[in-house]
């Protein structure tokens, strides 16, 4: 096996041995330039062609909570409302445009755009749905708790924040400082025969 750094078990705990999903929150606000920091970490990682389709919107203030508030689900309303911001992970229909910037060596924008409509929107929702799990572990690793969930009607989500059609909201996460007194027992996870194959 080649040598290579590897991170440490008190990370992978950070990441993923330990790290849990939050419902409910402190009372402790996230610095915007935090969330920048986020974003700006979990951007470096693989999206399909570097077309790094994900969209983020996140929502703090109370006027942006109440807007978002109609669109939930009636069990992630409270959890939702009390959380320190809410990431809206979203992607961009027309990514496209960004590939002059994204792939300078190539013209990938001109392929893109001529794409059917259905497979292009496929192409994003999958890049945007791994930019979203980037975002989770970035936020993980600069110290925030999240709640990701799907619990919420996404035309009403995108009527209220991005009423234009070109951003499409894809899940929600909740970010903050977690109150670790109110988490459940961890359900169980299956074990590596029942989920996976090696041919």
């Amino acid at each position: 096996m080649p040598d290579r750094e590897t991170v440490t078990p008190a990370d992978l705990n950070i990441l993923f041995l330990e790290a849990r999903t939050h419902s409910a929150w402190l009372d402790q606000p996230v610095p915007d330039a935090l969330l920048k920091k986020v974003y700006e970490t979990a951007r470096m990682a693989p999206t399909a062609g570097n077309t790094q389709p994900m969209r983020v919107l996140f929502v703090k203030s109370a006027e942006a909570k109440e807007r978002l508030r109609p669109t939930l689900s009636p069990g992630n309303v409270d959890k939702t409302m009390a959380a320190p911001a809410t990431a809206i992970v979203a992607y961009d229909v027309e990514f496209y445009e960004k590939m002059p910037k994204l792939f300078p060596a190539r013209d990938m924008r001109t392929g893109l755009a001529a794409m059917p409509v259905e497979k292009r929107d496929r192409m994003a929702f999958q890049s945007s749905t791994l930019g979203g799990a980037y975002l989770i572990l970035a936020a993980r690793a600069l110290g925030l708790d999240c709640g990701p969930m799907g619990g919420f009607d996404n035309a009403k989500v995108d009527a209220a924040f991005f009423p234009d059609g070109k951003w499409r909201s894809n899940f929600l996460v909740n970010l903050g400082y977690g109150d670790r007194s109110k988490l459940f027992p961890r359900n169980p996870r299956l074990d590596f025969e029942e989920a996976c194959r090696i041919e």
